[in-house]
């Protein structure tokens, strides 16, 4: 695959996987669509994540993949600490929203190194790994946090349960 090729392919698997048309459901900000702190703040148990938590873990590992792409300093992430992320005390929508812009503008963030990296530089090793696999494996990781919202969102919002003689 020539450079400009697998730029324009991790483009485009960054953005079906982020916010662009998917062929298997919801993507990382569509899963987040409508999203209310009821539903965002609730854990299926104790030291379980949140769907709050996992839209900030994943603005956190974009916010990773570009710091390794660049060469820039650990440190400079918008929140204290790494990874995973203690809730603030005030389940509210204002904070909801500020995870969800977070998250928007470490993918836009990412979205703009990946377009302006040298075209040599997608096979060039960042430790184990090329940085075309980095790159790739950001868009896999945004698919699978989406499904796991999509799980969370059903368990913190039953539906109703049908009536027997409509089970299959």
């Amino acid at each position: 695959m020539a450079a400009m090729d697998a730029r324009a392919h991790l483009l485009a698997s960054l953005d079906r996987a982020y916010d662009g048309r998917s062929w298997h459901g919801p993507n990382l900000k569509g899963s987040l669509r409508g999203l209310i702190p009821a539903v965002a703040f609730f854990r299926p148990g104790p030291e379980r994540h949140s769907v709050y938590d996992l839209v900030l873990h994943a603005a956190y590992w974009k916010y990773v993949v570009r710091r390794r792409l660049t060469g820039e300093k650990r440190g400079s992430f918008a929140l204290a600490g790494s990874n995973f992320f203690l809730a603030p005390p005030g389940a509210s929508a204002r904070e909801v929203a500020a995870a969800k812009s977070l998250l928007e503008r470490e993918h836009r963030a990412l979205r703009e190194v990946v377009e302006e990296l040298p075209e040599g530089a997608f096979s060039a090793r960042i430790g184990r790994w090329t940085a075309e696999a980095v790159i790739s494996g950001a868009a896999a990781h945004d698919l699978y946090h989406a499904g796991q919202i999509q799980l969370l969102k059903r368990l913190a919002s039953p539906r109703p349960q049908r009536p027997a003689q409509l089970r299959g």
